[in-house]
């Protein structure tokens, strides 16, 4: 059977990404920014659950899933919070810019839709939820005086929290991993039309 990476995600609106090219380009001025591996802001997406290798087979009984877990949300907003790194500024690995807006709402549909997936045989969550948008990773040969730079720039850059998006929709998307960066393709979108 043939298998595919796949996970479930929000992808984001033409504003949203906007402000991630702004705080890239300014990242980039940094004297460090050679450590990072930029995740285009095309490709920058709100994770809801990560299924790894899965069966082409399965595809419709997950979007099946999705559409369970999705059934009961109305439409609702997000916005960018701030610029943070995991696991921590002191060694950075991760660079993200937090979720805010309606988070309670957005952890409930995140809750839902792995209930419903762990329904079908996928392993619930073992972290908690934290809602943010991965702009980049650190390279593992950086030095620990250039992750401690990143971190200072990661820390006095300002980002655009006016900026909200209206989340109408969750896909499942494929993952295919090129040398140049993975690459996504929708497989199937899931409305948010509940009450």
């Amino acid at each position: 059977m043939a298998q595919i990476r796949a996970f479930v995600a929000i992808e984001l609106d033409d504003a949203l990404r906007a402000v991630l090219r702004q705080v890239e380009r300014e990242l980039k001025r940094s004297s460090v920014a050679q450590i990072a591996r930029w995740v285009a802001p095309e490709s920058v997406h709100l994770t809801l659950k990560f299924l790894g290798n899965v069966s082409v087979e399965r595809v419709e009984q997950i979007g099946q899933a999705v559409k369970r877990g999705c059934e009961s949300f109305a439409p609702f907003s997000v916005s960018l919070t701030e610029l943070g790194c995991f696991p921590n500024s002191r060694r950075p690995r991760v660079i993200w810019v937090g979720v805010g807006g309606h988070v309670e709402t957005l952890a409930r549909l995140q809750d839902s839709v792995g209930s419903e997936l762990h329904h079908i045989g996928f392993e619930p969550e073992k972290r908690g939820f934290t809602p943010h948008l991965t702009v980049a990773r650190i390279r593992n040969r950086a030095r620990p005086q250039e992750r401690q730079q990143m971190a200072k720039s990661i820390s006095m850059q300002p980002i655009d929290r006016s900026v909200s998006m209206t989340v109408r929709e969750v896909s499942l998307i494929r993952s295919d991993l090129k040398p140049t960066g993975a690459v996504y393709t929708r497989l199937i979108t899931v409305p948010l039309t509940g009450a």
